[in-house]
């Protein structure tokens, strides 16, 4: 990411909270907040006619909501980076925006400089979770959306450093095997690349 200013679209059906994060983020010289919007289709009218770099999503709104508004953006605007910012932390509503094209979620409760990280992360090219989140992604459940127990042990050996040969023959595996664990767990959650994998190894592996 070059040291241009971010420009950002904030959607949110309250105005006080919209105030609110247009001034947290104006106090800070990389990002500018070139519009507004309460909800799904002023939010894609106001992307045509600025120049923005990314989206501020809120979750609950009235008519299409976050997760729907989403997957509108990106098809209309794919170049346009999408970040939800909800009061939500069920990983069902996590696993449906990054399904529908989101690029991280924070949540509204999360520490201040939590919104600047994820921001900065997401327009570098990676994906951002809350710390909450993350810890509850990396948990072994039974969940189609989470890491199986086998997939955790992965998990963990990839935070190590160790290539797919030292972990097959760790785990008493198939370099195949490992290598369709990996795909699995970058699925799950929403990560593309390697190196995007070895960092949120390396953050919450336990």
């Amino acid at each position: 990411m070059t040291n241009a200013t971010i420009k950002i679209l904030l959607v949110d059906d309250h105005p006080l909270v919209r105030d609110g994060l247009r001034a947290r983020l104006e106090a800070m010289p990389q990002f500018e907040v070139v519009a507004e919007a309460g909800g799904a289709s002023e939010a894609l009218e106001q992307a045509g006619r600025h120049e923005v770099d990314l989206v501020l999503m809120d979750i609950n709104m009235r008519g299409t909501n976050g997760i729907e508004a989403t997957a509108l953006f990106k098809q209309a605007f794919p170049r346009i980076a999408v970040l939800i910012l909800s009061m939500h932390d069920k990983l069902e509503y996590v696993s449906q925006a990054i399904q529908a094209g989101a690029r991280g979620y924070v949540l509204k409760d999360a520490p201040g400089k939590d919104i600047v990280v994820a921001i900065e992360t997401v327009m570098s090219g990676g994906i951002y979770y809350s710390a909450a989140l993350a810890r509850q992604l990396a948990q072994p459940q039974n969940q189609d959306n989470q890491l199986t127990s086998r997939e955790h042990e992965v998990l963990r050996h990839i935070a190590n450093g160790e290539s797919n040969k030292q972990i097959a023959r760790a785990l008493d595996l198939s370099v195949r095997t490992v290598e369709t664990h990996r795909l699995n767990i970058k699925r799950k959650l929403g990560i593309e690349g390697q190196a995007e994998l070895i960092r949120f190894a390396v953050q919450n592996a336990q």
